[in-house]
């Protein structure tokens, strides 16, 4: 659910990072060419190590920089203001909240200083890079060809929306007819391997699944990658086309029986399979991942809340925290008029969010996608869905609740008589089923395993159990 998340992340970390006010750059010494160029560095957050990357150059104007967090997959973020003043390096972040100030060494290959953010100072020496090419995670669950099975690029047709989805097939070597699934991305644009902080979770559960004997279909969102259409324009219900457009594909195919094709959906993919499902009674079964089971208002609530839990707040702050985000949810959700909307959210917010963020903020808030998905309440295709049905997630979740959704997803399926179902509730996974500590976005990308195999087997066997 990564739009969603997003959202509340950002509403989160700004309720937590007062604005700051840019420095002005220093008009440009004789002495720029010391701190010119791509510097790295590592910060260390409570156990959690995060590389980060200055690339600082001089222009007419005076030193100008941006940052990357390597291992978040934050790129370009735009630093406002770079001074240097021998041996002083200063630099303000302020669509973050954060600031830099270090001393360049002697020697010109050191800059040792403070990073602060949230009101937090940690230690961060930065070290001149003598390559271009930054160094990338390790991502040691990444699937390396040659593959033991059949892959083929594909271009599907969604004819009610004029779309057309561009993604993969992979089908396993030898005799067919064979179970096929399609994946369901989560929220926010995605291509079909899901691509997030370095990782690519869809390519390794569709390698997993496939070599156990599993024919796999994953599509470009729309708008996406080398999908038509556009995806700005679409909700939930709009994705849910596209994925039966996928589904029906995969019936088409001779290689895959067709009366055992079912529908992976991750996140808000968990939203949009139960929708398929629920009106079509060819789909033989769907899997659940860390999908919510109440509306989009109550999801996004408890995420500001578990998120900032995991992120080390305060119990008063968090209490804020939360009380505001529904505060502000309600507003979007009854106040009928766009602008009143506005007005009243940047009151709520004023002087917690830099303009630069709540800007963003407010585009996202009046978009199609976001107003469906307050609104939406995912019982009422739960209730609908006869097939059989596996729902997990993990107890490290800060972005869906597994303790409040997947009881909410049995109960709603169980209330339309659907008795086919079974929840499991991984220990020590998060949201995209890592391994996890805390379960807080910013260790996604820090952590080297994609999928955890206890995950991947578990879904893989439940599937071939419903096939036999």
């Amino acid at each position: 659910m990564k739009t969603g998340a997003i959202f509340a992340m950002v509403v989160a970390s700004a309720m937590c990072i007062a604005a700051r006010n840019a420095e002005k750059p220093a008009a440009p010494p004789q002495s720029t060419a010391d701190v010119q160029g791509t510097w790295l560095g590592t910060l260390d957050a409570g156990g959690v190590k995060l590389r980060v990357a200055f690339a600082i150059s001089n222009a007419e104007s005076g030193l100008t920089a941006t940052m990357d967090s390597l291992d978040q997959g934050a790129k370009g973020i735009p630093v406002a203001a770079v001074s240097y003043k021998r041996p002083v390096l200063t630099m303000a972040v302020t669509a973050i909240g954060g600031t830099y100030r270090g001393d360049l060494a002697a020697d010109g290959e050191t800059i040792s200083g403070t990073w602060s953010q949230g009101g937090v100072p940690l230690p961060l020496v930065l070290t001149r890079m003598k390559q271009t090419e930054l160094p990338a995670p390790r991502r040691p669950q990444m699937p390396v060809k040659p593959y033991p099975y059949q892959e083929e690029d594909v271009v599907i047709e969604n004819a009610r929306a004029n779309v057309k989805l561009a993604g993969t097939l992979t089908v396993p070597q030898g005799q067919g007819p064979f179970p096929g699934v399609l994946l369901i991305t989560g929220s926010g644009p995605q291509d079909r391997d899901e691509s997030l902080m370095g990782h690519k979770p869809f390519l390794v559960l569709a390698d997993h699944l496939t070599r156990h004997g599993i024919a796999v279909l994953r599509l470009d969102d729309r708008g996406v990658g080398r999908s038509t259409g556009d995806f700005a324009a679409a909700t939930t219900a709009d994705f849910s086309t596209d994925a039966e457009a996928g589904f029906l594909y995969l019936l088409s195919r001779p290689e895959i029986a067709d009366h055992k094709v079912g529908l992976i959906g991750h996140s808000e993919g968990g939203l949009i399979a139960p929708m398929v499902a629920a009106r079509n009674e060819k789909v033989a079964f769907i899997v659940l991942m860390a999908a919510s089971g109440v509306p989009g208002d109550e999801v996004l609530v408890e995420q500001v809340r578990m998120m900032a839990m995991a992120s080390g707040a305060p119990r008063d702050s968090v209490a804020a925290m939360t009380t505001r985000q529904r505060e502000i949810l309600t507003i979007l959700k009854n106040e009928a008029d766009a602008a009143t909307r506005e007005r009243k959210v940047r009151e709520k917010l004023a002087g917690a969010v830099p303009e630069a963020q709540l800007a963003t903020q407010l585009k996202t808030m009046e978009s199609p996608w976001f107003r469906y998905f307050l609104q939406y309440n995912p019982a009422d295709a739960l209730r609908r869905v006869k097939c059989a049905v596996l729902a997990i997630d993990g107890d490290k979740d800060t972005q869906v609740s597994a303790q409040r959704d997947l009881p909410a997803i049995r109960d709603a399926l169980l209330a339309g008589g659907n008795t086919h179902v079974e929840t499991v509730d991984f220990p020590a996974l998060n949201h995209l089923f890592q391994t996890a500590t805390s379960g807080a976005p910013s260790e996604y990308g820090v952590i080297e395993e994609t999928v955890s195999p206890v995950a991947l087997n578990k879904i893989s066997g439940w599937i071939l159990e419903q096939a036999r």
